[in-house]
């Protein structure tokens, strides 16, 4: 047996960090730039074949038997990949949710086109996952305890069930199997390895997922493997990228390992290095507990050196609070700045927890709300949240008020009067938004349901229902506004020239936006809305108006629930799926 202090990890990383470039590259030859996260998704071998098998006339397939059917086939032929070189194995090469056809269409929300459209509203009807699973009960199950699980609640909550359950079995079996096909290519790989070190690796390899297919993590390798497998499969399955809490995950399997000897630092590092490199899902370090206690731990800085050594983009995010370790704050300060990777990055426990208090919840139920997304919370297995997929392009609202208001020749137009126009038909956006929340819910388990994640809620399981059909405990659905920069200089613009200045009319205002400021007088105009009192210079019209439309979105969202009654937390966030934002006016 090769000692742990013998074993060249940093040489493993290195040449894990080299052929992940490799693949890398080998992605954009064939795919092209890709405007979004890499998800550790690897190419598949140029000759493999496969095609869902629809169950509608459109080609698509569709609720839980089109679902369970297809993922449990394209789990028995995907193509299994293993490396010497790492702790861990699986990769995936495909997204089953990217080889549908849409929503289904007898489920028609035609009826919202008109204000969707108006508005700029980005609906998210069918929108996937993005909300967080429980790891831990995974991690305490396992797959065969998952499957003990299904086949439980299935007698006990009858036929009336079947398709919800014979979709989840589907599902385990189907991992379960894809395993046993990565184990014998670990053997394989085994037979044909001439270094005694990388053998020995794929030794134990081979002995954490023979353990894994039925029985949960008992060692840190097995927990990062089984966290691997789980996360993997749920990226494959429609693309979900929420992680947990990883250094509370791995923490008791860390010092249970270190007490016995089985493991060192160098040991743990490696293998939460190829854990970010093979899942590339969104992970919290520190912050506070329920009750308040700082949960930075020696496995914290050990998720921090891991990603250091592997050397590549991971979602990390730190969580700071008043108590927090200082030093390990430091830390992942030190290696945003000297890796120049873009993570860690960093939320507010104070903001986050006593924001969501706002609305209704208690402190100790807020402090479970983690950091599991590229900027959105949720309660790991026991709430729907829908986070970054709603948005309301608050630059079409401005837009489409700013025109009602110049184009209505029986009104003189003024700021107050545009506020006035904007705020109604924000309104109306808002109503729009919700009444689309309430549709996705209605019909969603029965054209794209959740089942990876529903193995891993509280609650769907036993009930037999889809986590957005009632399945989980809470429902806060996030309406994202977008474009507020825009919309706070475009008021503050017209506010200091129009108004205070008085170096431009509302009707050579609306002249030169018809002609989109041709000429040399449109050029002149353009310069002077653009080099207005912006948003973010301080003390500005800008930053004044930035903070009213804010105000007044939050109270519009929060005014009251959808028609179905369910919460909607409102948010500001702009990015790659926002829509054309629509003529800037500052």
């Amino acid at each position: 047996m090769i000692t742990a202090s013998a074993v060249d990890y940093k040489g493993r990383l290195s040449r894990l960090h080299e052929r992940k470039l490799v693949q890398t590259a080998e992605k954009k030859r064939i795919r092209g730039y890709i405007n979004g996260d890499d998800h550790g998704i690897v190419v598949p071998p140029p000759d493999f074949q496969w095609k869902p098998i629809p169950n509608h006339p459109n080609g698509g397939f569709y609720g839980f038997k089109g679902w369970g059917d297809n993922y449990r086939s394209l789990l028995d032929a995907h193509p299994v990949q293993v490396d010497a070189d790492d702790a861990l194995a699986g990769r995936f090469m495909f997204y089953l949710s990217s080889m549908n056809h849409g929503w289904k269409p007898e489920f028609d929300y035609s009826f919202l086109h008109e204000e969707q459209e108006r508005y700029g509203i980005v609906h998210g009807i069918g929108g996937p996952q993005h909300f967080a699973p429980d790891l831990k009960m995974g991690l305490d199950l396992g797959w065969g305890g998952l499957l003990e699980k299904i086949r439980h609640f299935r007698k006990i909550n009858g036929e009336k069930y079947a398709e919800f359950y014979q979709a989840e079995e589907d599902i385990v079996v189907g991992i379960q199997g894809f395993m046993r096909r990565t184990i014998t290519a670990i053997k394989e790989t085994e037979a044909k390895e001439t270094s005694p070190e990388l053998r020995e690796n794929l030794r134990g390899m081979a002995e954490a997922n023979i353990w894994l297919v039925d029985n949960p993590a008992r060692t840190m390798r097995e927990a990062c493997q089984w966290i691997a497998w789980f996360n993997l499969t749920s990226r494959m399955f429609n693309g979900d990228g929420a992680g947990g809490q990883l250094d509370e995950l791995l923490k008791p399997y860390y010092e249970r390992d270190i007490a016995a000897g089985a493991i060192d630092d160098d040991m743990a590092t490696y293998y939460i290095s190829c854990l970010l490199l093979s899942d590339a899902q969104y992970y919290q370090l520190s912050g506070p507990d329920a009750n308040g206690r700082d949960m930075t731990s020696w496995v914290s800085y050990l998720v921090l050196d891991a990603a250091h050594l592997i050397g590549i983009p991971c979602n990390l995010t730190v969580r700071v609070h008043d108590g927090m370790d200082e030093e390990f704050f430091m830390t992942a300060v030190k290696y945003l700045v000297t890796d120049r990777q873009a993570w860690p990055r960093f939320c507010g426990d104070k903001g986050l927890t006593e924001g969501f208090m706002r609305n209704g919840y208690s402190r100790e139920l807020a402090r479970q709300r983690i950091a599991v997304g590229c900027h959105w919370m949720a309660i790991p297995g026991r709430e729907y949240t829908l986070n970054d997929v709603v948005k309301i392009n608050t630059a079409k609202v401005f837009e489409y008020a700013l025109w009602e208001m110049l184009d209505n020749s029986s009104v003189k137009p003024s700021v107050d009067l545009l506020w006035e126009g904007f705020v109604k038909h924000l309104a109306k956006a808002v109503l729009c938004t919700a009444r689309g929340l309430d549709f996705h819910l209605e019909h969603q388990k029965d054209v794209n349901p959740e089942l990876m994640l529903d193995l891993l809620c509280h609650g769907t399981l036993e009930k037999g229902r889809d986590a957005t059909d009632g399945g989980v405990e809470f429902y806060n659905l996030c309406v994202d506004g977008s474009a507020l920069a825009v919309v706070a200089d475009s008021f503050a613009a017209i506010q200091q020239r129009i108004e205070k200045e008085k170096v431009l009319t509302w009707q050579e205002l609306a002249t030169h936006l018809r002609s989109d400021f041709a000429g040399v007088a449109g050029e002149r105009v353009c310069l002077m809305l653009r080099n207005s009192e912006k948003y973010g210079r301080g003390n500005s019209l800008g930053d004044e108006w930035a903070l009213r439309v804010s105000k007044e979105y939050t109270r519009l969202v929060k005014a009251s629930p959808t028609p179905k009654g369910r919460n909607m937390i409102p948010g500001w966030f702009s990015w790659s799926n926002t829509i054309p934002m629509g003529k800037q006016l500052g």
